[in-house]
C-alpha cells in the first residue's frame, strides 16, 4: 500500500471508523428486528432467519462479484476505483437500501424486506473491502494494526448500542393506548430515514474531504481452479433461498435442502484441500491447507457468533426462559454484543508496548470496566440492570481464559473453543437465567477468535496473502447459512426431547461450531509445523 502523504490523517480516521460503527449497529440490531418481522409477517423461525441469510449473503455476493470481475478483467477494480470512492459508492448503495425499507415494510412483503437487507449488505461489503486497507494507510504502517483495533472497538460500540436503540425506537411506545402495529411500522420508517440520512451525510463528507490516495501495485494472481469451488459455494448459498419453494413443489422436507447446502460448502472446501495437494498450479491461495481450513473456520466462527443472538429473541419468549415480551429482549441482545466488546477491548491490550505487569493488571481490569460500560448504556435507557450483575462471573471466567491463552493464536482458539462448548452445553442442560447467561457467554468466547483465525489462515501464504484475505472475507457467508440452519432445527424438533422446546434444542448448532473451531486450532498448528513455521511468533492482530 502507498499513500500520497506520510502524515497521519486523524480527522479522516475518525470519520472513516463511522462505517465500522454502522456495520456493528445494524448487524447487532438484527437480533431485535428479527422477532419484530417474525411477529409482523407471521413467519416460521426458519423464515425469520432469512434476514441474516440475505444480510450476510450480501457480503458474500458483493465480494464474489468483485473477485470474479477482477479475475476476468485482470485489473484490481477496487484499486482502480480507489478506496475512498469505493467507500462512498458503498455508502450510497446502503443508503438506497435503507430508504427502500420504508416502502418494503408498507408493502407487507417479506420478500421485499429481504431484498432491501441484501442491498444494504452489498453496500457494506464494498465499504468493508475498502475501509480496512484505508484505515491502515491513514498513518504510519507500524501502527496500522492499532488503528484497526480501534476501528474494531467502535464496531463493537455500534453492536452494543444497536439493539438498545432499535429496541427503544420499535417498542418504546408499546405500552401506549395505540395500535402496536401502527407504532412499530412508523418507528421502523423513522429508523431507516435516519440511517439513510447518516449514510448519505458520511458519503458527502468523504466526497468533499481531502483524503490520501491509497493504491496497491500488487498484481492479480491467476487462480482459475479456485473459480469452480467458489461457484459451487454460490449455488449452495442459493439452495437455502430456494429451500421452501422447492419443498412445496416436490414435497421434500425443506430442512434437507438446508442441510445439503451446508454439506456442499464443507465438502467442496475439504475436497479442494486434496485437489490442491495433487497439483498446486492454478489454485492460487487455495493451494495452502491452512487457508482452506481457515475459510471453514471463518465460516463457522461468523455463523456461530451470529446464530447465538439471532435465535435468542425467540428463545427468550419461551416459558422456560421467562416468556419475555419483544420490548424486554433488547437488553439481552445488547449484553451479547457487549460481550464481544468486553473480549475485544481486553484482547487489544497486547497491541500496546506495556510492561508485563501492566498488561496483567489490565487483563483483569479492562473486561470489568467494559462490562460496566455495557451496564451503564443499558441503565441510561431505563433498563433495570440489577438482573445482569451476576454476569460478572462469566466475565471473570473470560479473564482466566485470557491468561491461559497468553495472546497465542492456537492456544487462544483452543481455550475459547473448549470454553464455548462448555458454556453452550450448560445452556442446553439448564433453563432460565443460568441458561440465558450461558448462551450469552458464547459472545465472550467469540470475541477475539477472528484475529486468531485470520492470522493462522494467512500465515505462510507469501504473495498470495492478499488473495487469501479476500477468500476469508467471503466466508462471512457463514452468518448467512448457519442461522437459518438453526432455525430449521428449531422448527423441526419441538417434541424431540421431552420438556425442551425446539428453539432450545437448536442451540446444539453453536456447540458443533465451537467444536470445529477447537479442531481447527489443533489441525492448523500441525499443518504450519509441517511447513516449518514457528507458531510462537505468529501474532493475532486485527479484529472483526
Amino acid at each position: 500500500m502507498e499513500q500520497d502523504k506520510t502524515k497521519s490523517y486523524g480527522s479522516a480516521l475518525y470519520t472513516l471508523i463511522i462505517v465500522f460503527f454502522f456495520w456493528g449497529f445494524l448487524a447487532a440490531s438484527n437480533g431485535v428486528f428479527i422477532p419484530f418481522c417474525k411477529s409482523h409477517f407471521s413467519l416460521s423461525q426458519f423464515e425469520s432467519q432469512l434476514i441474516d441469510f440475505t444480510f450476510y449473503g450480501g457480503y458474500f455476493i458483493g465480494s464474489l462479484i468483485l473477485y470474479f470481475a477482477s479475475q476476468f478483467s485482470k485489473v484490481d477494480i477496487l484499486n482502480k476505483l480507489g478506496y475512498k470512492n469505493g467507500i462512498i459508492l458503498g455508502l450510497v448503495i446502503s443508503a438506497a437500501g435503507a430508504l427502500g425499507m420504508i416502502p418494503a415494510v408498507a408493502s407487507g412483503s417479506f420478500g421485499l424486506i429481504l431484498t432491501v437487507f441484501f442491498i444494504i449488505a452489498v453496500g457494506f461489503s464494498l465499504q468493508q473491502t475498502a475501509a480496512n486497507p484505508f484505515v491502515v494507510a491513514l498513518g504510519p504502517p507500524e501502527t496500522g494494526s492499532n488503528r484497526l483495533n480501534f476501528a474494531g472497538s467502535v464496531n463493537n460500540i455500534g453492536a452494543l448500542l444497536g439493539p438498545i436503540v432499535v429496541g427503544f425506537v420499535l417498542f418504546g411506545s408499546a405500552s401506549a393506548k395505540i395500535a402496536a402495529a401502527d407504532v412499530k411500522i412508523s418507528s421502523v420508517d423513522n429508523l431507516y430515514y435516519i440511517l439513510a440520512g447518516l449514510f448519505i451525510a458520511v458519503a458527502i463528507f468523504f466526497w468533499v474531504s481531502k483524503l490520501p490516495t491509497v493504491t496497491s501495485d500488487e498484481e492479480i494472481e491467476a487462480s482459475t481452479k479456485a473459480n469452480t469451488p467458489l461457484f459451487v459455494i454460490f449455488i449452495a448459498f442459493l439452495l437455502i433461498l430456494a429451500a421452501d419453494p422447492i419443498s412445496k413443489a416436490t414435497s421434500i422436507p425443506s430442512q434437507y435442502f438446508v442441510y445439503a447446502s451446508l454439506a456442499i460448502i464443507v465438502f467442496t472446501l475439504v475436497g479442494t484441500i486434496f485437489a490442491a495437494k495433487k497439483s498446486s498450479h492454478g489454485w492460487g491461495a487455495m493451494q495452502y491447507p491452512q487457508l482452506i481450513l481457515g475459510m471453514l473456520a471463518i465460516f463457522t466462527y461468523v455463523g456461530t457468533e451470529v446464530t447465538i443472538q439471532s435465535n435468542m429473541g425467540s428463545l427468550l419468549k419461551t416459558p422456560a426462559f421467562g416468556s419475555f415480551s419483544e420490548s424486554e429482549i433488547a437488553p439481552y441482545i445488547s449484553l451479547y454484543w457487549g460481550s464481544l466488546m468486553i473480549g475485544r477491548f481486553a484482547g487489544s491490550i497486547g497491541a500496546f508496548d506495556l510492561s508485563k505487569t501492566t498488561k496483567y493488571v489490565l487483563y483483569v481490569l479492562v473486561p470489568f470496566i467494559a462490562f460496566g460500560l455495557v451496564l451503564v448504556v443499558n441503565a441510561i435507557t431505563g433498563v433495570d440492570v440489577s438482573n445482569l450483575y451476576v454476569y460478572a462471573v462469566c466475565v471473570a471466567i473470560l479473564v482466566v481464559a485470557f491468561f491461559i491463552g497468553q495472546q497465542k493464536p492456537v492456544r487462544t482458539l483452543s481455550t475459547l473453543g473448549v470454553l464455548g462448548m462448555i458454556f453452550i452445553l450448560v445452556g442446553l442442560f439448564t433453563t432460565g437465567r443460568v441458561a440465558t447467561f450461558s448462551f450469552i457467554s458464547g459472545g465472550l468466547c467469540c470475541s477475539i477468535m477472528w484475529p486468531s483465525i485470520f492470522s493462522l489462515a494467512i500465515t505462510g501464504l507469501g504473495k498470495y496473502t492478499s488473495q487469501g484475505s479476500a477468500f476469508l472475507i467471503m466466508m462471512i457467508l457463514g452468518g448467512s447459512i448457519i442461522p437459518p440452519l438453526q432455525g430449521k432445527i428449531a422448527d423441526g424438533s419441538n417434541n424431540l426431547i421431552a420438556g425442551m422446546s425446539g428453539i432450545h434444542f437448536s442451540y446444539i448448532v453453536p456447540v458443533l461450531g465451537f467444536a470445529y473451531l477447537t479442531y481447527f486450532a489443533w489441525k492448523v498448528s500441525r499443518e504450519l509445523q509441517k511447513q516449518g513455521i514457528d507458531l510462537d511468533h505468529v501474532e493475532a492482530k486485527g479484529g472483526h
